[in-house]
């Protein structure tokens, strides 16, 4: 009993400690987008350990805000998806994909020097994860469906219901209800004459 209680408080800790950094870091995240301000004006950054130089914008200062506003929503969307309960969280992909190609186009401009529409064709590029990611959040939705209303859904291959039909859904659960009906006299009046034989 002591064991279970430790190990629960130990989990208790661990998912309170985890939960604090995370509401920490959303906190400060205006301080995140602001951290740009630190870098130098002009085309090249020295440090000790490295050189950058920004070709396409001819500012780090302005090269750094490029990235921090892509950082910054990306890590926010990063946070929302690994700690999201709802059903769709998938979809949370669509942006984290696009923020990710835009930071990756933008460090490509930058350093490379070759510019790329990145506004104009990321959504090209990205229309097959769209649709991967919408099919999947659409299969968890008839999942979810299935399991809350308890529908088979391979009966639905042997009814013969099309969307078009023009008998109403009143109609359709009285018809429904007459058919159980009649296979439950049917049921009856095969218990009956069991019963009579066996007499």
């Amino acid at each position: 009993m002591k064991f279970k209680n430790k190990l629960s408080t130990e989990g208790s800790s661990g998912f309170l400690l985890t939960g604090s950094i995370i509401a920490i870091f959303i906190a400060f995240t205006p301080y995140l987008f602001y951290i740009y301000e630190i870098f130098p004006n002009g085309p090249v950054w020295e440090t000790s350990f490295f050189t950058y130089e920004s070709k396409y914008y001819l500012d780090v200062l302005t090269a750094a805000w490029t990235y921090t506003s892509k950082l910054v929503p990306l890590s926010l969307l990063l946070i929302w998806f690994f700690t999201c309960k709802h059903w769709w969280y998938h979809v949370i992909l669509v942006p984290l994909i696009m923020y990710t190609y835009q930071l990756l186009s933008v460090f490509y401009e930058d350093v490379y020097l070759d510019v790329i529409a990145m506004d104009s064709g990321d959504l090209v590029f990205m229309a097959p994860f769209f649709i991967i990611i919408l099919s999947i959040v659409y299969l968890v939705r008839i999942k979810i469906f299935d399991r809350i209303y308890g529908l088979d859904l391979s009966e639905l291959d042997e009814t013969e219901v099309s969307v078009f039909s023009n008998i109403s859904d009143k109609d359709r659960k009285e018809l429904k209800e007459f058919q159980e009906y009649d296979e439950h006299l049917e049921h009856s009046n095969v218990l009956v004459e069991d019963y009579y034989r066996k007499l």
